[in-house]
């Protein structure tokens, strides 16, 4: 079958993602083997690209977050059927869905429905799960008993899906940050009640609108550079969820107010336990079909091809967009 793949990590401008033949997916017991017509793309895929080589002689498919059909169910893949629409997200060990097909575990799959297209089921799954598991753990909801949360990062995948995620499932106000004219009217047409300006003074903006401290700062970009603002924004005792910690961070900033740090990483649970993830998929599925979430796909590109990648991996290095870059297949 046809997959888009790479060898040695790149940078964008020597982009080396290309169409090749590649085996058939064997699966596993629990697996699905799934028809990919729609990826979403993400600045973690981006990041693996630049960073992260094959094995000598080998070639890597990467490809997180998918919707499709599935075309096989192995023995102990319990709830699921040939034919079946569905979404979910993958395991870095193995080969991703920049693929015509993709083995994965129905563990972190869920079924879609008719009405949802597979564009916008795309965009759904690994910001889905990213905010959610940052906002509220399966013991320790962060959530619970909060008043005003800080989203750093609005625009994004993650900060719009938190944002959507915090004003139907929760009471608080929403504070999210952005830096551009169109990614502060993005963050007030998800719903903020107030949109600041990271590349500002943060704590006077929040003190000009009146909100002298924040309970919870859910960060999705530059946390270990913003750290210094941040404790300074939150209450003593408050909480500091992080998504995008890859290098050192200084915690003495959190220790002046007993700052509780809470990190995030959606592929813990492939040594953790899969349990789980499928069924907060189910539930991000049920609420866009209610009308409590919207797809967050802005940019739709088209074809399995080695331009549109990497047409998608400069939308999503640039960081000036909003919502997700999604290609169908």
């Amino acid at each position: 079958m046809q997959a888009l793949a790479y060898r040695q990590a790149h940078p964008l401008d020597a982009f080396a993602i290309e169409p090749v033949e590649v085996t058939e997916p064997r699966l596993r017991d629990a697996d699905l083997l799934v028809e990919v017509h729609a990826v979403g793309i993400n600045p973690g895929e981006a990041a693996v690209r630049r960073t992260r080589s094959a094995e000598t002689g080998g070639r890597l498919v990467l490809g997180w977050e998918f919707a499709g059909v599935v075309r096989a169910v192995g023995p102990a893949a319990a709830g699921f059927a040939v034919g079946d629409r569905v979404l979910g997200t993958g395991d870095m060990a193995r080969d991703g869905a920049w693929a015509e097909r993709v083995a994965v575990d129905h563990r972190v799959v869920a079924l879609l429905p008719d009405e949802l297209p597979f564009a916008d089921a795309a965009s759904l799954p690994i910001a889905g799960l990213t905010a959610w598991e940052a906002l509220f753990r399966e013991h320790d909801d962060l959530a619970a008993g909060i008043d005003r949360v800080l989203v750093v990062g609005g625009a994004g995948g993650v900060g719009t899906l938190a944002t959507r995620l915090l004003k139907s499932r929760t009471s608080a106000l929403v504070v999210a940050t952005a830096s551009r004219p169109e990614s502060r009217e993005w963050c007030t047409a998800m719903g903020a009640d107030v949109v600041v300006d990271h590349t500002g003074d943060v704590p006077a903006q929040l003190r000009a609108a009146g909100i002298d401290h924040v309970d919870l700062v859910l960060s999705t970009a530059g946390t270990a550079g913003n750290l210094g603002w941040i404790a300074e924004v939150l209450r003593p005792f408050g909480h500091l969820s992080a998504v995008d910690l890859t290098g050192p961070l200084d915690p003495m900033p959190l220790a002046a107010k007993s700052l509780s740090l809470h990190t995030e990483m959606v592929f813990s649970r492939i040594t953790a336990g899969l349990d789980g993830q499928g069924r907060i998929l189910a539930a991000l599925v049920q609420d866009v079909v209610a009308g409590r979430l919207r797809p967050i796909a802005t940019t739709v590109l088209d074809g399995r091809t080695a331009a549109a990648m990497r047409r998608a991996h400069e939308l999503v290095e640039s960081a000036r967009t909003v919502g997700k870059t999604v290609i169908r297949f």
